[in-house]
Order: C-alpha cells, then sequence, then structure tokens
C-alpha cells in the first residue's frame, strides 16, 4: 500500500508493506504461519514520517530473512505453560519452577507476544531481575498494605504497612533458568528464531556462607536431643555424623542400613508437597554409601530394638522396609519433613541458639576438612557433584585451613637445619 499520493511503480515498491492512516504510517511485513496457530503471523509497526517508516520496514524484513523475529504470535505465559508441561525434570523441581512462573513473571509479562520480548531484548528480563532484588512485591516505592488474606475483610493489626522484602537471588536465578530454559525450547520448536535470554546478564549467585555450630554448642544441641528421646537424639546424632540432608534421613528405612558392615546407603529423599508425601532421587541423582563408626552402629542398634520392642507391643511385624525415624509405633509412615524442622528449631532456640537443622550438615564438613579428611571423602559423604567442586566452593575457607594445617604435618616430618636446632 501507499501513501494518498498516486506513484509509479518503482514508488510503489519502495513503499510496499506501508500504508498511510490517520496521519501515520503504519508497517506490516509477512514473517510466515504460525506453528501453534497455524494463522498467519505479520510484524507491525508505525512511524511518523515515510523515511522512517521504510527504515522499519526493512528492519522487520531482516529480521524475517535472518530468522531472529518470532514466528507465532503466542504469548509469554503460553510458551511457559507448555515448556512446564513437556519439560522432563522431577516432579518437585517442576512444582518449583511452576511456582516462580505463575508468582513472579506471569502476573508481569504473561500477556507479553514473544515477538515483542524479542523486539525488546534483554533489557526487560533484567529489569524484572532488578525490580525483584529491590521487593519481591515488585512495589516501586508505592505505599501499599499487606493484607492477611485476598478474600473480603475488614482490616485488623494484621493487615499492616508494606516493608519490600528482596527475593532471594537464588530464586531469581531459577527464574532466569526457567525462562532461558522455556526460550530455548522455543527455538527448539521454530516458535522464534533467537532467545532474548542468550544476551541477558545471568543473576549473580549469592556467596555460601555457612556458620556451623561451635564443637561446644554441638555438644549442647546433641545433649538436649538425648534429653527429650532416645529417638530424637538418635536422628540429631545422625544428621550430625553423617553430614546427610534432611529429605535423606527421613526417606531412610532398614534395608538401607547394613550395620553388621557398619554402612548407611543414601538412595532417595522425602519432602512434602501440596500435601503429598514424594519419595524422590536424591539431589544429585546418585546413590552413595557412607561408613559409620561403632559409637553410632551401637546407637543404631538401640534405636532398632526399641522399635522391635514397640511392633511386639502392638501386635505389629517389623518389617525391613519399615522408616528409620517415624512418629508411629511401627514406623510405618515416615516423619513429616516441616515437623522435625521446628522441633529442632524449637529446641534450640530454648539454648537460646540462633541456627537451622541444614547447619548440622554444615557442621559435618567443617569438621572433616579441620581434621584434615582429603576433598574428595568429604564431597563423597556429603552427596556433593562435581568431584569436589561444589565442595570446594562452599567449604573454601575451611578447605584452607586444612591445607595449612598439612604444610606444619609436613613439615613436623623432616629435619629442620642445622641452624635451626639449638
Amino acid at each position: 500500500m501507499t501513501s494518498t499520493d498516486t506513484p509509479g511503480r518503482g514508488r510503489a515498491k519502495d513503499l510496499e508493506g506501508i500504508r498511510l492512516r490517520g496521519g501515520r504510517y503504519q508497517i506490516r511485513v509477512f514473517a510466515g504461519w504460525d506453528p501453534v496457530t497455524g494463522r498467519r503471523v505479520d510484524l507491525t509497526g508505525s512511524a511518523e514520517n515515510e523515511r522512517a517508516a521504510i527504515r522499519l520496514r526493512d528492519k522487520l524484513r531482516a529480521e524475517v530473512a535472518n530468522a531472529t523475529s518470532a514466528r507465532t504470535n503466542a504469548t509469554l505465559a503460553h510458551l511457559l505453560n507448555e515448556w512446564l508441561r513437556t519439560h522432563d525434570a522431577a516432579e518437585t523441581t517442576l512444582s518449583n519452577y511452576r511456582w516462580l512462573a505463575d508468582s513472579f513473571v506471569i502476573p508481569v509479562m504473561g500477556d507479553v507476544s514473544l515477538a515483542k520480548l524479542i523486539r525488546l531484548g534483554p533489557k526487560a528480563f533484567e529489569q524484572l531481575y532488578a525490580e525483584l532484588r529491590s521487593c519481591r512485591r515488585r512495589c516501586k516505592g508505592a505505599a501499599l498494605v499487606d493484607h492477611r488474606t485476598t478474600r473480603a475483610h475488614k482490616c485488623d493489626e494484621r493487615c499492616r504497612q508494606h516493608e519490600c522484602t528482596p527475593l532471594a537471588p537464588t530464586s531469581i536465578r531459577k527464574i532466569h533458568a526457567v525462562l532461558s530454559g522455556a526460550f530455548t525450547a522455543a527455538v527448539r520448536w521454530g516458535w522464534v528464531g533467537v532467545s532474548p535470554l542468550d544476551s541477558a546478564i545471568q543473576p549473580r549467585a549469592p556467596k555460601p556462607q555457612p556458620t556451623p555450630p561451635s564443637t561446644e554448642q554441638a555438644a549442647q544441641i546433641v545433649d538436649a536431643a538425648w534429653k527429650q528421646d532416645d529417638d530424637w537424639g538418635t536422628f540429631v546424632w545422625l544428621t550430625f555424623v553423617t553430614g546427610a540432608r534432611r529429605s535423606e534421613l527421613i526417606a531412610l528405612t532398614w534395608t538401607d542400613l547394613d550395620l553388621a558392615a557398619h554402612v548407611l546407603t543414601i538412595r532417595r529423599g522425602l519432602i512434602r508437597r501440596n500435601g503429598r508425601t514424594i519419595i524422590k532421587d536424591t539431589k544429585t541423582h546418585q546413590m552413595r554409601r557412607i561408613s559409620l563408626d561403632k559409637v553410632t552402629v551401637d546407637i543404631l542398634k538401640e534405636h532398632r530394638a526399641r522399635w522391635e520392642r514397640r511392633c511386639a507391643v502392638i501386635s505389629a511385624e517389623s518389617v525391613p522396609t519399615a522408616y528409620v525415624f517415624s512418629y508411629t509405633a511401627d514406623n510405618s509412615r515416615p516423619c513429616n519433613p516441616d515437623t522435625v524442622t521446628h522441633r529442632y528449631s524449637a529446641m534450640t532456640a530454648t539454648l537460646g541458639l540462633d541456627t537451622h537443622l541444614h547447619e548440622l550438615r554444615h557442621y559435618s564438613a567443617t569438621e572433616l576438612l579441620s581434621a584434615g579428611v582429603d576433598l574428595r571423602t568429604v564431597a563423597g559423604r556429603l552427596g556433593h557433584g562435581g568431584g569436589g567442586a561444589t565442595t570446594l566452593k562452599v567449604y573454601a575457607a575451611w578447605v584452607q585451613a586444612a591445607d595449612e594445617q598439612a604444610a606444619e604435618l609436613l613439615a613436623s616430618r623432616l629435619p629442620s637445619p642445622p641452624s635451626f636446632r639449638g
């Protein structure tokens, strides 16, 4: 189409795909057929004058020729939903990805077309990350009230003035991973030619700062656990000496313990999601065997004897597939992970300690490294992947201390120069 003037043939070709309407030049470029809907896809835009319209049309044509434009009118929400529906990952991972998408991405840009997001480039996503780093509600400094419920209600002291709470850096990185994975799939499916996340700056990973309890605090914690009851004391003790994750210990059954060989095998983890108990692979999807000392084996033997006596009292069979830790008499059901965490927090609060259950894992790692145990062995007990790379990243300070201890040890085994001898 052309402007209101009657052009010659060459002039009509110059203005192909451009028309003047309402004082502005409108541009429309055919980009193909939508692989999602089967409908025609056009790239559109507008300009104030003819020269700018020609430049924009040529730019859109180049995007089509270079396959950098979107080939679908689908929105970001549609892409995320399709990717989450087909992505191969653990149920718990997909559940977390879905929560992040529904809570922080789709409400902001879910209705935006992929074509527009590609034209905007990485800036739109980096701006989202910046806003979430400032406030998870993206309040942008507005005066808000955090209501106790989304239902109609009469406000009381539970509804209070909003205070900005940044979204955790790890969650922002996961949002980036979700968006990057979805756009990579869109390229693979032929929906878009490029991913705007390829050139986006990935949110920085927080520097690990483990804060394990001291040796004195560890003794306080274990002593307090034994005083509550023997089963709880056994759980806390085993957490300290194995460094296993909460989900891994709760998922243990008696078939995972070979007390004669002094070995505990970690095969799975147990979590709760949306009121359901889910048995899953370990975090690194690998089975590992952890050696047990004689004291720990004796503690576990007593723990098993208590369970067998309870089964006898209620005339229940003590099956080997029963859980090692349970709040039922026959150990037929596992502990609730949240209940375990709350019990530990309540216990340590009475001791005046500000700590959480996962820090017992840090304690196990740091004590081993400080004692000079090699990095690969510590990584194996913790279930870290990468041959110790993760362990080194998290516990670099303790690795350095162990290295200094090793240096002193080597020097002490060799004769010093004659001039050093008194």
